[in-house]
């Protein structure tokens, strides 16, 4: 099978730093292209892969060797990258949240299903086998019946001028670490949780939430907290709570490579830690991709939409607070 000849549109930190090195090591995948609109980063970035730099995104899809491309652009540039990506002919595979709205996510999952394009949203945790295990052991009812899922996903501050502190670019705790454990939730309870009520935090000034947690449920009463934050100690992690005893799981969505997972299990007979073998999420992920475009089977992306109307849900029905200050949402 022919790699998947991808092109890269921006040399954002995440690309750089995980998704090239996985993206060049794959039989999978082949850079084709790399797009700045910086020309000088582009050839920089081209030249230590490669493979030909472009100058600006949309002469990076106007070139016929290019099947796909990754986008890991700022959240809110997403939704039109995405459009003309699709329109250009190309499958896509693109960082989450896939658009920052439900409406713009649902026309971009119809559009690339009527088009026969691949959408892919790069949530990468999801292609980890440490989550196989906790659910294996969780349907085998090593802690009994679920009761109740709490998740976290937080990240020390960066500098202020990052795209993160900026609400121009889709910026915030919420999109950027929210989804994670929103989506987690999603896995384990399923995908109709609701929101029943949410926190959102902005720090120093900043026009963007810094932290929030949401509580969901489901129809039958099992709740999930998700707590979220880019101004913290970092830490990523879920826990499953059950009726005879506890599933814990530290490092659930950035692990590297090499991590040696363990799975904490609680019971009143003791407690086991069940190491499992390392795995890479990255390469996962690009290897699903990439299948997914070889084989014509496109994704089901209703959690995508789902995942998108949560995160709404959590905006809308949010206490926002300003410097410890409650004040309405708007």
């Amino acid at each position: 099978m022919a790699p998947l000849r991808i092109g890269i549109m921006g040399c954002a930190s995440i690309a750089v730093r995980k998704v090239l090195p996985a993206m060049a090591a794959s039989p999978r995948t082949e850079i084709t292209a790399i797009a700045s609109r910086n020309p000088g980063k582009a050839a920089e970035i081209a030249h230590a892969y490669g493979c030909r730099a472009v100058e600006g995104y949309s002469a990076l899809l106007d070139l016929d060797e290019v099947e796909a491309v990754y986008i890991p652009l700022p959240n809110a540039a997403h939704a039109g990258w995405i459009e003309l990506a699709l329109t250009a002919g190309k499958h896509v595979l693109a960082e989450k949240p896939l658009t920052t709205s439900v409406s713009r996510t649902c026309e971009l999952i119809a559009a690339a299903g009527a088009a026969g394009l691949v959408l892919m949203e790069n949530v990468m945790f999801l292609h980890h086998s440490q989550h196989t295990a906790v659910r294996d052991r969780l349907a085998g009812g090593a802690i009994g019946e679920l009761r109740a899922f709490h998740a976290a996903f937080a990240v020390p501050a960066r500098p202020a001028g990052d795209i993160r502190h900026r609400a121009e670019l889709g910026g915030g705790a919420l999109l950027d670490t929210g989804v994670y454990p929103v989506r987690a939730a999603m896995s384990f309870l399923g995908s109709e949780v609701d929101v029943v009520s949410a926190v959102l935090t902005r720090r120093h000034g900043r026009p963007v939430d810094s932290a929030g947690q949401a509580l969901l449920c489901t129809a039958d009463g099992v709740s999930a907290s998700a707590t979220f934050g880019i101004d913290h100690a970092y830490r990523s992690g879920y826990e499953l709570w059950g009726s005879e005893g506890r599933i814990v799981l530290d490092h659930a969505f950035t692990p590297p490579a090499d991590h040696l997972p363990v799975v904490r299990l609680e019971r009143r007979s003791g407690v086991d830690e069940i190491p499992l073998p390392p795995d890479d999420q990255v390469a996962n992920t690009l290897t699903a991709f990439a299948a997914a475009v070889r084989s014509g089977r496109l994704p089901d992306n209703d959690d995508v939409a789902r995942q998108a109307v949560l995160v709404d849900d959590i905006r809308t029905k949010a206490r926002l607070y300003v410097d410890h200050a409650p004040e309405p949402v708007g």
